[in-house]
């Protein structure tokens, strides 16, 4: 869950003042978050069956496969799609897993 938390505030922090237009044009930071997502993609998969159950409101096949799209399928993702993840997906996500972490270390699990 670390990795997730690092990866997405990594990606968060890279865009942070960019508009979507911004983003776009900007191929560096494209490409850094593009492999943020990529790693965050490859965590959810290790987390395995643990990811529902500390965290069952996060759709973690859509994460999981995310990853393969991105190094299989990367010329069908739209760039608004890539956006769409950093506003609306990554902050949730980030949220959860440091709440799962927070409980997971002051032996609270559900």
């Amino acid at each position: 869950m670390e990795d997730i938390v690092e990866n997405a505030q990594a990606a968060l922090g890279y865009t942070a003042g960019m508009d979507e237009v911004a983003f776009k044009e900007n191929r560096l930071v494209y490409d850094a978050v593009e492999r943020c997502l990529e790693r965050i993609s490859e965590a959810a998969a290790k987390l395995g069956e643990l990811a529902p159950v500390l965290m069952p409101d996060q759709p973690w096949r859509d994460i999981r496969a995310l990853g393969n799209r991105l190094r299989h399928d990367y010329d069908d993702i739209g760039q608004d799609r890539l956006w769409d993840i950093l506003q609306n997906d990554l902050p949730s996500l980030s949220a959860a897993c440091l709440d799962a972490l927070r409980r997971l270390r002051g032996g609270q699990c559900r």
